[in-house]
């Protein structure tokens, strides 16, 4: 790799050892990756945030380079443990709050944005179209590729951190124009979110860097949110492109048939114990529509809603944190249905979710087992 003076600096150690770490990651990826360069990114949004994540020995990391390291570019944090407002709520291990708090005290430090949010592109302005970005969060990548227009590889925690720390990040895969070399044909007809889903999570266990769908038509963003979320659980994969008359390109079929193997694939029961809405967490719009759906209406069962900290203000605003708390809502901030403490298998055997993202990290991370339904199916079996 081609580095400057500056960056060749920093990496024999000349400007301090975490900054020497930060070159080192980078330069790494970009070997593994076929880069020529570093170059500038604008934003850097981070993942290992969540202490059952990163664990002792990645707090104990961020508490040591937090002494000394900034972040220099604007960077924002994905979700945590839990919401701080109302963890004496849930029994929660001492140490893991402890731990969870020391986390996110580091990260603070370094001068980023306490967001905890797993869906940047609904709570900041997005630049302006192909600058580049560092998302390290796989549905954010993959939406800020797909239909932000931005530039982003699929980072790891640790690169995203790195890019945060020196404003660079390697110029390699889709940081370059790229074509897909694969067609995903849309056969499904009458998709909903669900669909979505799990036309990504088939999208992400076929294709490699960036994939091509045909057939698709129009998606609200709560579909759009599902279609990013069940790609990036699956694989890889970074990148929708949206072409009705790619020629050249392998072409497959995602049809009733594959959508029916993924749904039997993570759903594993016929109810839950709970319902879990938010993964990606519920922006605004579609906290709103959920308001709006209820109304009158009441769960039968617990339901947990995830959200930004900064949509639950605005939504309580405008009065729907109310309405939805009467209608048997927890609304949590600052956290997420996937890898959460707060749902156990020593106390929950099933969770209902219309989210493919969060059926997979419910099953394969929680242990328990998930009822898949789209919203509607949601709204019309589990209230009264």
């Amino acid at each position: 790799m081609d580095l400057t003076r500056e960056e060749e600096s920093a990496l024999k150690g000349e400007q301090g050892e975490t900054m020497q770490t930060a070159y080192r990651i980078l330069v790494a990826t970009g070997e593994a990756t076929d880069a020529e360069k570093l170059i500038p990114i604008e934003w850097a949004h981070l993942s290992g945030v969540n202490y059952n994540t990163i664990g002792d020995a990645g707090e104990e990391f961020l508490s040591s380079i937090s002494k000394d390291a900034r972040v220099k570019v604007k960077t924002s944090l994905n979700p945590m443990g839990f919401d701080i407002d109302n963890v004496s709520n849930y029994n929660l291990d001492n140490n893991f709050i402890s731990k969870q708090l020391s986390i996110k005290k580091s990260y603070e430090t370094m001068g980023v944005i306490p967001s905890f949010s797993c869906i940047p592109y609904e709570i900041f302005d997005n630049p302006k179209k192909g600058t580049q970005v560092s998302f390290a969060e796989s549905n954010a990548a993959i939406h800020a590729n797909s239909f932000d227009n931005l530039k982003t590889n699929k980072e790891s925690a640790f690169s995203a951190l790195a890019s945060a720390l020196t404003g660079k990040s390697p110029y390699s895969s889709l940081r370059k124009a790229t074509s897909s070399k694969l067609t995903i044909r849309m056969k499904v007809d009458n998709p909903n979110e669900l669909t979505y889903g799990m036309l990504g999570f088939f999208a992400g266990k076929v294709g490699n860097e960036s994939v091509n769908i045909s057939g698709i038509g129009h998606m609200d963003r709560r579909s759009c949110k599902s279609l990013c979320g069940g790609m990036g659980t699956s694989g890889t994969c970074a990148k929708f492109d949206f072409d009705e008359d790619d020629s050249e390109s392998e072409k497959i079929d995602f049809d009733e048939n594959e959508m029916n193997k993924i749904y039997d694939e993570l759903n594993t029961c016929e109810k839950g114990d709970l319902i879990t809405l938010g993964s990606p967490q519920l922006g605004l719009e579609e906290i709103s529509d959920l308001a709006l759906r209820l109304k009158g209406r009441s769960f039968k069962k617990r339901c947990m809603i995830f959200c930004p900290r900064i949509i639950k203000e605005q939504a309580t605003k405008l009065g729907h944190t109310n309405k939805l708390e009467q209608a048997g809502c927890e609304i949590l901030s600052d956290c997420c249905t996937c890898l959460t403490p707060l749902i156990k298998k020593e106390e929950v055997d099933a969770v209902t979710t219309n989210s493919i993202k969060g059926a997979y990290y419910l099953k394969n991370s929680n242990g328990v087992d998930v009822n898949l339904k789209s919203l509607s199916e949601i709204i019309k079996d589990e209230t009264k």
